[in-house]
């Protein structure tokens, strides 16, 4: 059993009596408490930032290789559009009638030879 001494007995205190915290204290570590929370607060945008800023990189490198794949494909389509203007004009012209009377129809001029092969 722990020995009290005269001047706690004097002042009517029990010994083992937990004394109140000052209020500087209480104040003091009322702000640690904060302090804690809005570091934990911080910590926690910082990685969900740094989690989205990932992600969108790697949406940013997929977007950019759909791009210059479009990109790619609408070179093609340009110089097929090309080809087609030109394929156009040439079907209007007397040289292609000509071509195709003569393939397909087999028409001749009056004055012509035609030779063909035997097997």
């Amino acid at each position: 059993m722990p020995k009290t001494s005269k001047a706690s007995k004097k002042r009517g205190k029990k010994p083992n009596a937990r004394r109140k915290t000052p209020e500087f204290l209480r104040a003091r570590n009322e702000n640690r408490f904060g302090m804690v929370i809005a570091t934990i607060a911080i910590i926690i945008m910082v990685a969900a930032v740094g989690i989205n800023s990932y992600s969108l990189k790697a949406k940013e490198e997929k977007y950019a290789a759909r791009e210059s794949e479009l990109k790619e494909q609408i070179e093609k389509e340009n110089a097929r559009t090309d080809e087609l203007k030109e394929l156009e004009t040439y079907t209007k012209t007397k040289k292609y009638a000509e071509e195709i009377a003569k393939d397909k129809l087999g028409l001749v001029y009056d004055n012509e030879i035609i030779f063909k092969e035997t097997d």
